[in-house]
């Protein structure tokens, strides 16, 4: 996502990115695991929204069966499971 301005307004406050940058790095450390994980959250949530937005765009398979896919779902979690 991209910054849209480098300043945000809050009533009666006004903060530069580098301000707002300053303060969040003078928070405690889980003040800022908290700011960082929002700012995950907002990213994921971007990233989530785009994969939708393509696979719904995608043609479905319509040779790719209920037993197909739980035999795929099988072999992956017993390729992952520990020798």
């Amino acid at each position: 996502m991209a910054l849209r301005s480098s300043e945000i307004t809050i009533p009666n406050v006004r903060l530069g990115l580098e301000d707002l940058l300053t303060v969040i790095q003078s928070l405690d450390e889980p003040s800022r695991a908290r700011v960082a994980q929002a700012l995950a959250e907002v990213e994921m949530d971007a990233r989530f929204k785009d994969l939708i937005e393509q696979l719904a765009a995608r043609a479905s398979a319509e040779d790719l069966t209920d037993a197909d896919i739980d035999r795929e779902v099988q072999a992956v979690r017993e390729a992952g499971r520990p020798a």
